[in-house]
C-alpha cells in the first residue's frame, strides 16, 4: 500500500485555477501510474487525468487542454494544475497510485474537495 496525501483543493470562482498536490509514501519511480479522479455528489468516481511512469499522459475529454498533471520524482509528488476551472469540475479528487507490473495494486488518498461556483 502507497500512503497518498492530496492537498490545494477550495473555492474557486469559474475561470479561475487551482493546483493539487500529492505526496507519496514510495518513490515514483516505482509507481507505475499516477491518477486524478474525481467524484461529483451523486457520482461515480471516474478518472480525469493520469500519468505514467514513462511519462505518458492521458486527459479525459472534458479537462483535455484545460488540466496538466505532472510528477516530481525528487519529492515523491503529483501535482494537477487545474485552470478556466468549470462548476462541473467540482468534486472530490483523489490521487490514487497503480503499483506492480503483473497485477497493480491500487492504492488511494483521502480526497481533496474542489468547488467551482458560477
Amino acid at each position: 500500500q502507497v500512503q497518498l496525501v492530496e492537498s490545494g483543493g477550495g473555492l474557486v470562482q469559474a475561470g479561475g485555477s487551482l493546483r493539487l498536490s500529492c505526496s507519496t509514501s514510495l518513490s515514483i519511480s516505482r509507481i507505475r501510474a499516477l491518477g486524478w479522479h474525481r467524484q461529483a455528489p451523486g457520482k461515480q468516481r471516474d478518472l480525469v487525468a493520469r500519468i505514467t511512469s514513462t511519462g505518458s499522459t492521458y486527459y479525459e475529454d472534458s479537462v483535455e487542454g484545460r488540466f496538466t498533471v505532472s510528477t516530481d520524482n525528487a519529492k515523491n509528488m503529483v501535482y494537477l494544475q487545474m485552470n478556466d476551472l468549470k462548476p462541473e469540475d467540482t468534486g472530490v479528487y483523489y490521487c490514487a497510485a497503480d503499483v506492480g507490473l503483473i497485477r497493480p495494486e491500487r492504492s488511494w488518498g483521502q480526497g481533496t474537495q474542489v468547488t467551482v461556483s458560477s
